[in-house]
């Protein structure tokens, strides 16, 4: 398999400093992080990693919890004998639990050398990809979906929130959701002392052309699933024009928080770009036309 990354981070349009941090290497057996190639990269042995974390709190510390969060699970990973065996589903599994639970340690033991930065944390999503499978753990908002131009876009996790237990209570609905003074108010973290930063696992058999995003809030909470998906159906064959659209629709809905976007492609081996299907780009047009209904009967999108 091979992939290509294209990630950026945006300030938004009304904080004053940007607290997002990321962080992607395509191939881990060659430890180049944050390479960016317009060519697609083949994935070794040891696959490919992507991570978004968004800080929070502490005086303005929000920085300072992501970056940690982000440079700690690099750290790990470039010592080679924690890599040396990732032969099984189970032992994944286990080296994402541990990445997770030494960047929270990183950051309690900051807070304790540091204590302006008491109440700082960060949200963190990973995507490993491995074995023609997409491993993706997560603590809080930071989300991760999968795009493909035949299925279209599906979230691949489940918000840590106040706003999603409402949702899974049936007290809120989805659309009421963007509206929500509480959307920013998450039920785990790594880096607070008081709820475990226990992350979520779930792995994902990957098909032929999907495509992953990762993304902060900034993106997520403000911007809805279609219309992520409809930037997808007019950008996915390049992901450094998704992912600058992406920011771009985030801005034009406001812009109110920090926005990171991660946009990965994949691709099989033996291609060298994806392909003209017929079938794909009749999808394609059906759904470019009904968004395009939707926005002359001035419907939401």
């Amino acid at each position: 398999m091979k992939i290509r990354v294209s990630g950026k981070t945006d300030i938004g349009l009304e904080r004053a400093n940007n607290e997002d941090y990321f962080s992607f290497c395509p191939d881990l057996t060659k430890r180049k992080w944050n390479y960016s190639s317009n060519e697609y990269v083949k994935i070794g042995r040891l696959g490919a990693i992507s991570i978004v974390a968004d800080g929070m709190g502490g005086a303005n510390a929000g920085e300072i919890a992501s970056t940690i969060a982000v440079e700690t699970i690099k750290g790990k990973l470039s010592r080679s004998i924690l890599l040396s065996s990732i032969d099984t589903e189970y032992k994944v599994r286990s080296c994402l639990l541990e990445f997770i639970k030494k960047a929270n340690n990183a950051i309690l033991k900051h807070i304790e050398t540091d204590p302006d930065t008491i109440g700082m944390g960060t949200t963190i999503v990973i995507l490993w990809i491995l074995h023609n499978k997409a491993f993706i753990a997560w603590c809080g908002d930071s989300r991760c979906y999968v795009f493909n131009p035949k299925y279209g876009l599906k979230c691949l996790t489940k918000d840590h929130s106040y706003v999603q237990e409402l949702i899974d209570r049936g007290a809120m609905s989805v659309k009421e959701s963007y509206k929500s003074p509480d959307n920013c108010i998450i039920t785990r973290c790594i880096g607070d002392r008081d709820v475990s930063a226990e992350p979520e696992i779930v792995v994902y058999n990957i098909q032929r052309h999907d495509q992953f995003l990762l993304c902060s809030d900034g993106l997520s909470a403000y911007c809805k699933d279609n219309a992520i998906e409809h930037v997808y159906y007019n950008k996915y064959l390049n992901v450094t024009d998704c992912c600058n659209a992406l920011v771009d629709l985030a801005i034009k809905s406001g812009g109110r928080d920090n926005i990171t976007v991660l946009c990965i492609s994949t691709i099989d081996d033996d291609e060298v770009k994806i392909p003209f299907n017929l079938w794909n780009e009749i999808t394609r047009q059906i759904k470019m036309l009904w968004f395009k209904l939707l926005n002359v009967w001035n419907l939401e999108v």
